[in-house]
């Protein structure tokens, strides 16, 4: 067989007494998607700094092409050999397409002076050489996700590069958006492109990979090609245990219909704006419904706006009967309104405060009188927090920055769940995180249904869906369709597309 392009043995790093890798093993060939995947804190995160030249290992060997990594103070050789594509975009909002491209490296023209028309013109260059269709003069922020990702592998290329690491790249995109992504992915790689593919959405690892290696534990477990590894074997292998039987046990559960004759807690009518109009949608007490749709359906703006983050132009929402403000996140939250918003890194969490900061800054008038804040209360509230949510962290005091993903997004729930909200709204709830975690989040979903709180679910993920006692279909700016629980995803999915499931 051929040399491998990266094939890293035996990997191993610790930080003080925590082992955050023990055994690191991975063998790459040129030109496959190669899958690394395992819950959070499984060492895929050390292994990737280790692979990008971030830091060194306390033992191992690194080989690129059967020779050894560069030194790790060689940027440039090492940005010849590999780039990674983060799931926080790291291009710089307010400069150009061809500026981010060239960021630090702009061509000059003659005598040194910097060139504009070259800048241009190698950009264009660079994007026509890759066929990735975006204007070279556009301003990033404007951009789509999946075009602001193609730009970072576009520049990760116009180093070298052939070697792309990809960290959770369609955490914020919907069906639509994540099949241009794959089919990118797949023209690059007849280009001669070759990818490492980090993901928690074990269905993405069967439609564009080729190989997947497992981590679990900081340590090795399997590689093994995808056509030959059986979905719950993966699952299995990654949480070392089987989960998905008992994920499967909880959604057939939800058939039993809750809140069918509770009162109606959450009651919408004629609610319209620019990307929704005409919706009339009500939840009851201990029901979780669910919003589906694709990206330009107006699901998440639906949900927004019953959060307190939009105005919608026309329309109505009552909670428990009395007016719910619009346009006012505070107001929302007072009138029992708790919230877990689409992205934790921007919208969700403060990355430079505590975990118990952020946990229990949506009832801080309860912690104290006056304005000030009792701190054994607020640690009290906080580690009671901790526990239910099931955050593996050393305390409240804990940066919320030290956590992984899936331990940071329960965080986020835990403060939505803080205020012992009337309605809890819930978007994209589970992006990004592992298999454990995930279901550690949907059974806090099961919890609140039980304890009689009136949930709305706004999710991509069917596995979120399957939790709802109905799901809402939102196509074009409307509800269209509405699925009781025990769908099948081909009609779920037919509603979303628009199309009729036959």
């Amino acid at each position: 067989m051929s040399t491998p392009l990266v094939e890293a043995r035996g990997i191993a790093k610790r930080y003080g007494p925590t082992v955050a890798l023990a055994n690191g093993r991975l063998t790459v060939r040129a030109g496959e998607s190669h899958a690394l995947v395992g819950r959070n804190g499984a060492g895929k995160s050390t292994l990737v700094t280790v692979l990008t030249g971030l830091q060194e290992p306390d033992a191992g060997t690194l080989l690129f092409d059967g020779e050894p990594a560069p030194p790790l103070g060689d940027r440039e050789a090492w940005r010849a050999k590999v780039a990674c594509v983060y799931q926080k975009p790291t291009v710089v909002p307010e400069l150009t397409v061809a500026e981010n491209l060239f960021i630090n490296r702009q061509p000059e023209a003659r005598r040194g002076f910097f060139s504009w028309k070259k800048l241009h013109t190698e950009a264009t260059r660079l994007l026509d050489t890759w066929d990735i269709h975006v204007d070279p003069g556009a301003r990033t922020a404007d951009l789509k996700v999946e075009d602001r990702q193609m730009v970072e592998i576009a520049r990760a290329l116009s180093g070298g590069a052939r070697f792309i690491v990809l960290d959770e790249p369609t955490a914020q995109l919907d069906n639509r958006e994540i099949e241009r992504l794959f089919a990118r992915m797949r023209a690059l790689q007849d280009s001669g492109v070759t990818f490492l593919f980090i993901s928690h959405h074990l269905q993405e690892v069967y439609e564009v990979c080729q190989t997947v290696t497992v981590l679990r534990d900081a340590r090795w477990i399997t590689t093994a090609p995808v056509a030959e590894l059986p979905r719950p074997a993966l699952v299995e292998a990654m949480a070392g245990e089987a989960i998905a039987e008992q994920a499967a046990a909880a959604a057939e559960a939800v058939v039993e219909q809750h809140g069918v004759d509770a009162p109606v807690v959450l009651d919408v009518r004629g609610l319209t704006s620019d990307t929704y109009r005409d919706v009339d949608l009500t939840v009851r007490r201990g029901e979780v419904v669910g919003l589906a749709g694709s990206s330009g359906s107006g699901k998440i703006a639906l949900a927004e706006s019953l959060a307190g983050l939009h105005t919608p132009a026309s329309g109505t929402a009552r909670i428990d009967g009395a007016p719910l403000p619009f346009g006012d996140v505070s107001a929302a939250l007072a009138a029992g309104v708790g919230c877990v918003p689409r992205d934790r890194h921007d919208q969700g969490l403060v990355t430079g405060m505590s975990i118990g900061d952020n946990a229990t800054m949506s009832v801080l008038g309860r912690l104290g009188r006056y304005g000030f804040v009792g701190t054994d209360r607020k640690r009290s509230v906080a580690r009671d927090l901790i526990e239910r949510l099931d955050i593996h962290a050393e305390g409240p005091e804990q940066p919320v920055s030290d956590l992984s993903g899936g331990n940071a997004q329960k965080v986020v729930m835990a403060r939505a769940l803080a205020s012992d909200p009337h309605l809890l709204v819930l978007i994209n709830p589970t992006a990004g995180v592992d298999v454990k975690s995930k279901e550690s989040l949907l059974r806090r979903v099961d919890h609140a249904r039980d304890d009689g709180t009136a949930v709305l679910v706004v999710s991509d993920e069917l596995d979120d869906l399957r939790r709802c006692d109905r799901v809402l279909v939102l196509f074009h700016g409307k509800v269209t369709a509405e699925h009781r629980a025990g769908w099948t995803d081909q009609s779920l999915i037919a509603s979303i597309e628009g199309v009729d499931d036959e």
